[in-house]
């Protein structure tokens, strides 16, 4: 049964590709045309597969409905929140998840810094979207179009002497964010607040979130804050990893069935 299973599934990233008649996917599977059609009319009758008039199949209708379900269902703070509790346990300093919406970028979780000079930052609460490192990687992730436009319509409130002071040098950050991949906000929008961050990806590479680590300058100086950047960046990878379903969940035991008492094995 698992052979069979296995397959099955193994024709859906051929499909993925474009449309296959029943050789072609015979050959990828290295089966019969017989053992081919079996599996086809199994999925074409769960609308994973269609048949079209030419007789090549493509992948069915259901099969993207299910994906598109399954994201909407999806909880990204549920899962990326065991990973900052550890990443904060690590390291100490306070932990951010933000996202962005409606033209803003929220903070949807935060874990609290060990030390007794904490930050004011609410869940639920707008960021200082010209600054925060966390919002330069939701929109650096925009199309161009989209950015130059959202650029054009931002206020630039001067914070402190290292805020961005204009529309240019907004592009400019979000252009060198997008290359290197991860973001900053050294005393950008409080001379005394340091922040590193990396973007949390979905299965199609664009940044759906973005996750932080912040301490003020008594605790701990900008340049021993970027030391944790590669820290920052493997927490967001795994978040990125579990949300698309790239990676298992850590801890997930096997997928085996356990026979029940007095079957045999």
């Amino acid at each position: 049964m698992s052979q069979t299973v296995d397959r099955a599934l193994s024709i859906l990233p051929l499909l993925a590709e474009g449309p296959a008649d029943l050789g072609q996917v015979a050959d990828r599977l290295g089966v019969h045309k017989s053992t081919a059609l079996r599996l086809l009319r199994t999925l074409h009758e769960h609308g994973l597969v269609y048949r079209q008039s030419d007789q090549r199949y493509r992948l069915g209708a259901r099969l993207f409905a299910l994906a598109q379900e399954a994201m909407e269902n999806l909880d990204i703070r549920e899962i990326a929140h065991p990973h900052l509790a550890r990443l904060n346990e690590s390291c100490g300093h306070t932990v951010h998840l933000a996202v962005h919406e409606e033209n803003e970028v929220l903070y949807i979780d935060k874990v609290e810094s060990r030390y007794p000079v904490r930050m004011y930052s609410r869940i639920g609460k707008p960021v200082a979207i010209t600054v925060a490192a966390v919002a330069k990687l939701l929109l650096a992730d925009l199309p161009e179009p989209e950015r130059r436009a959202l650029a054009d319509k931002l206020d630039y409130p001067l914070y402190t002497a290292r805020s961005t002071p204009n529309a240019a040098a907004f592009l400019r950050e979000l252009e060198q964010v997008r290359e290197q991949g991860w973001a900053t906000d050294l005393g950008g929008h409080e001379e005394s607040i340091n922040c590193v961050a990396a973007p949390i990806r979905g299965a199609d590479g664009r940044v759906v979130a973005a996750m932080s680590v912040s301490a003020p300058n008594v605790v701990v100086t900008a340049e021993e804050l970027l030391t944790l950047l590669p820290q920052v960046r493997r927490t967001a990878d795994a978040i990125s990893g579990e949300y698309s379903g790239r990676t298992p969940v850590k801890g997930t035991p096997p997928m085996t069935e356990t026979p029940a008492k007095g079957t045999p094995a």
